[in-house]
């Protein structure tokens, strides 16, 4: 009986030299593959590319192992979910029609094993970040998405490929202040009944405890692979090397 809930965030394929890429892609391959006779379900948080615009017939080469990998995961029975991030730039259907894969445009709220689970990517929760939640408007326009498609995709993965790169730069060297924004809003979560809050986006991986409840955030696999395990009632963080 499957009993185990995996959880991974922020691998951002497309970064790096080829080579890099290929070492990371067959590592999560690997893992993907690892759980498939004993994972329930699977939810990525987010920015598992570095840059994704679909266009109606095209997307962006390379990769296919993990599109084969994740569904292998689904045909297996795995149920696995993916919510937007902040460089998911544009999905239509190739995750959910293709790879059976449930999309999430927002937050998933859900219950396991008795424990209430807040999932979400985490962007817009960074405090003062008021320039990025403008842009998010914009970008996650439909109809701003619908002209944008009109670009060939040679130009239109590219300049979207740009984009991502400087977004991750301006938030790399923003100053927040010293605020952790995220953990507050896991703690208003948490006193809402949650007993798990869970998030990405950061890139900084966390681990804590507040009142009955707990803040994760998954980290991000440019710095070191890692993921989320809820099993019989206990959370873990664990590395994957």
């Amino acid at each position: 009986m499957r009993k185990n809930y995996y959880f991974v965030s922020d691998l951002h394929f497309g970064l790096l030299s080829h080579q890099e890429e290929r070492e990371r892609e067959l590592s999560f391959v690997k893992f993907l593959n690892s759980i498939k006779e004993d994972a329930a379900e699977l939810f990525i948080l987010g920015d598992l590319f570095d840059y994704w615009f679909e266009y109606k017939r095209v997307i962006q080469k390379g990769y296919h192992r993990t599109f084969t990998a994740l569904e292998d995961l689904t045909i297996a029975g795995v149920k696995v979910h993916y919510i937007i991030g902040n460089h998911d730039f544009m999905h239509r259907d190739f995750f959910e029609k293709y790879l059976d894969i449930d999309l999430h445009q927002g937050d998933i709220e859900t219950e396991i094993d008795n424990k209430k689970f807040f999932l979400a990517h985490g962007d817009g929760l960074v405090k003062n970040d008021y320039g990025y939640l403008i842009l998010k408007k914009i970008f996650r326009n439909k109809f701003i998405q619908n002209i944008y498609s009109l670009i060939h995709p040679n130009l239109g993965i590219k300049i979207a490929s740009g984009t991502s790169k400087t977004s991750r730069d301006y938030t790399g060297k923003k100053d927040y202040g010293g605020e952790d924004g995220m953990f507050e809003f896991a703690k208003t979560k948490i006193e809402d009944g949650y007993d798990f809050v869970i998030l990405g986006h950061s890139h900084n991986r966390e681990f804590k405890n507040y009142k009955n409840g707990y803040y994760i955030n998954l980290g991000t696999w440019l710095d070191e692979p890692l993921y989320g395990l809820f099993s019989d009632g206990e959370f873990k963080v664990i590395d994957w090397k």
